[in-house]
């Protein structure tokens, strides 16, 4: 192999342009054996590079399959680089998992990639996507149905994925290799015209080619250049999403008036599994206390202001705690600790008051044990301290702009009586607030 090979150099140019490598870094080549991956792993050999190769065997394909892995196998020995390899029962994980058999392979083949490279201390990992499947990736977003970003394609840097190929034709592999004299296998399943990507590669096409021979090297073309316009857009979108924040949620005013609401919400939303429709009936919501859900998001609109919040977190369910005596407590939910509340009595003259909200003080006399801490229902009403009359607390709440999940999940503390006592952590009730004739206080503290 030389250096100064054509072929070779353009994969260093492609390299320097996009900052993708380092010759002080280690890297793992993801290795199947078939042309494009053989050309990856001696491509970066004779440029330089530190590698190590690895291999998966998802047991796909029968004697295939086992074929490809000893083609890897001698193929690292004859060239002295280091192989892992894994054996996958992807039949079985796809069933479990309710997945085609494409996806969990794809899923089987980045966690173990991105573990491996952790255990190994490895840079990257490097797999070899050239541009004609860079072609095909473009075209079946755009069959799917795909907004700017599908159009861009794959690019040459995803996190810790490395595509360092993306310049090349898959002729020009084939070329390579031939040049070289080196042998690969061939997946017989590229030839079945059962997937789409294939049928688009087999089909698809050669019909598009037979309109204009360059139509691979345009769509290519057009992706990098919709890329830019990507990259651009994504910076004004965050400059304009930064504008909107407030704390952790997004002012939805700002959103709207911004005079692109609906592709700043996509951009805010989408990547969390919000829907098309969903975004677009947020865009159009004039109405508050809405809340949309994805698989693991809830998206929460109220009083102007845009949350967006873990699912779990949302739907946990708040149980009621009974608190016989002074002591400390510990308040799970699900299962896990989620607070804990101390209460003890001192005598007046000894209490040192504590302005912060995670302590409340009450007039010993005036409470009735055994305690309940639980959280806010419908219709609770107290009286807020500094206050002659009593409030819903859900009003309370809405005046402080608490939000939704917030709100859903505070807690409060009501004696036998069902007086209560105190919001925890906003207010206590002005009825049994300490004041100059207590004797004996309660100390309530949130921990």
């Amino acid at each position: 192999m030389r250096k100064d090979n054509r072929f070779t150099d353009s994969i260093e140019k492609y390299i320097s342009r996009y900052e993708l490598l380092s010759h002080n870094g280690f890297y793992l080549v993801a290795l199947s054996g078939g042309p494009d991956s053989v050309a990856l792993l001696l491509t970066l050999k004779a440029l330089g590079y530190r590698v190590d190769a690895v291999h998966c065997n998802f047991h796909l394909r029968g004697a295939e399959s086992d074929r490809d892995e000893s083609f890897c196998v001698e193929l690292c020995k004859q060239y002295q680089i280091p192989l892992h390899r894994i054996h996958f029962d992807t039949m079985a994980y796809a069933e479990l998992h309710h997945q085609s058999i494409e996806m969990a392979a794809r899923e089987l083949r980045y966690r173990y990639f991105e573990q491996l490279r952790k255990d190994i201390q490895a840079d990257a990992i490097c797999v070899a996507h050239h541009r004609d499947d860079q072609v095909e990736t473009v075209l079946l977003n755009l069959i799917r149905g795909t907004g700017l970003r599908g159009l861009t394609g794959m690019r040459p840097k995803n996190g810790r994925i490395i595509r360092p190929f993306l310049g090349v034709s898959h002729q020009d592999i084939l070329d390579y290799l031939l040049h070289l004299n080196q042998s690969y296998v061939i997946d017989s399943t590229n030839l079945e015209r059962d997937a789409q990507r294939n049928q688009l590669r087999l089909d698809i096409i050669p019909l598009m080619e037979n309109i204009n021979p360059e139509v691979k090297a345009n769509i290519a073309r057009a992706a990098n250049i919709l890329a830019e316009v990507q990259n651009f857009s994504d910076q004004q979108i965050d400059s304009i999403i930064h504008s909107c924040l407030v704390g952790d949620s997004y002012k939805f005013s700002a959103i709207r008036n911004s005079g692109h609401g609906k592709l700043i919400l996509w951009h805010i939303l989408y990547n969390k599994g919000f829907n098309r429709q969903q975004i677009e009936e947020i865009n159009a919501c004039f109405e508050t206390n809405r809340h949309w859900l994805s698989d693991k998001y809830v998206a929460c609109l109220e009083n102007d202001t845009l949350s967006v919040v873990d699912k779990d977190k949302w739907q946990m369910v708040f149980p009621a705690m009974r608190i016989p005596e002074c002591g400390t407590y510990c308040y799970s939910v699900m299962g896990k600790d989620f607070m804990r509340l101390r209460l003890k009595e001192v005598a007046a003259d000894t209490l040192v008051i504590d302005k912060h909200p995670q302590f409340a003080f009450v007039d010993a006399a005036k409470v009735h044990f055994p305690l309940t801490l639980r959280p806010v229902k419908q219709g609770d009403r107290f009286v807020p301290f500094g206050m002659k009359g009593s409030k819903l607390i859900s009003d309370f709440m809405k005046d402080l702009k608490l939000p939704m999940i917030d709100r859903k999940q505070q807690l409060v503390v009501v004696d036998n009586r069902n007086t209560l006592l105190w919001v925890v952590g906003r207010r206590v009730d002005n009825r049994v607030a300490v004041g100059s004739k207590t004797q004996k206080a309660i100390i309530m503290e949130q921990i």
